[in-house]
């Protein structure tokens, strides 16, 4: 699979460039990310209470492209147990800073093509802004098999991507409906658009959390897909 392994390089190198992005873009002393976040994470709860995920003390969770934790990290303070997540992700330098701030959480380096994980292991399977990283449709195919194969039967992967074109960077491609549904074939979804184009937050959030709320709300200018995913 050779094709894998030069996209799997491809998307390192293109992390290894955005290391050198101001890093107060994503600080959540900036309010235009603060905002972001926050109402990400309520449409998140949203919709774990909705598909009724609410007892998570005893649930199984991955998260793919977990990055330095962050996510597993909020969902111990929605009652998730360290001692049942886990994440992966291709680049060292994330896992040992994920190590470092959560040595009770599992983290492995690697590659999600061939997560290391029995069939069936996990309740929730996580990615949230993967996929748009990966530009070779065989490789996002195969990462969408191996969450479908260690999902249990009742168990929900949560996607949470943009769906818009980039023009200005080719290192990234949006994913719309017709094409989750078809990486996860055979599947059932409950799909929620959400957040507002980080543009017009980072011009409007500075002035009025509430005009940014009521714009997210219109939907008209929303461009990430919150979705849930089940096994039919």
């Amino acid at each position: 699979m050779g094709y894998i392994n030069k996209e799997v390089e491809r998307i390192k190198e293109v992390y290894e460039k955005r290391k050198h992005l101001p890093s107060e873009v994503y600080s959540f002393f900036n309010i235009s990310h603060l905002f972001i976040v926050q109402r990400r994470e309520f449409e998140l709860i949203k919709i774990l209470k909705k598909h009724n995920f609410i007892k998570l003390s005893d649930k199984k969770i991955l998260d793919v492209g977990c990055g330095s934790g962050g996510l597993l990290r909020e969902f111990i303070k929605y009652g998730a147990k360290p001692e049942n997540l886990f994440g992966i992700d291709l680049l060292p330098d994330r896992i040992e800073m994920a190590k470092a701030l959560s040595p009770n959480i599992e983290f492995r380096c690697g590659d999600a093509s061939k997560l290391p994980f029995e069939d069936e292991t996990f309740d929730i399977v996580m990615q949230f802004t993967v996929f748009t990283s990966i530009l070779d449709k065989n490789m996002k195919k195969e990462i969408a098999k191996e969450m479908l194969r260690v999902l249990k039967p009742d168990g929900i992967i949560i996607w949470y991507d943009y769906w818009i074109k980039k023009p200005t960077n080719p290192d990234v491609r949006g994913i719309r409906k017709k094409e989750i549904k078809e990486l996860f074939s055979n599947c059932k979804f409950d799909f929620n658009k959400i957040t507002l184009a980080p543009p017009i937050i980072r011009l409007i959030a500075p002035y009025s959390y509430l005009l940014c709320y009521l714009l997210e709300k219109l939907k008209l200018f929303n461009t990430h897909y919150l979705v849930v995913i089940k096994k039919l």
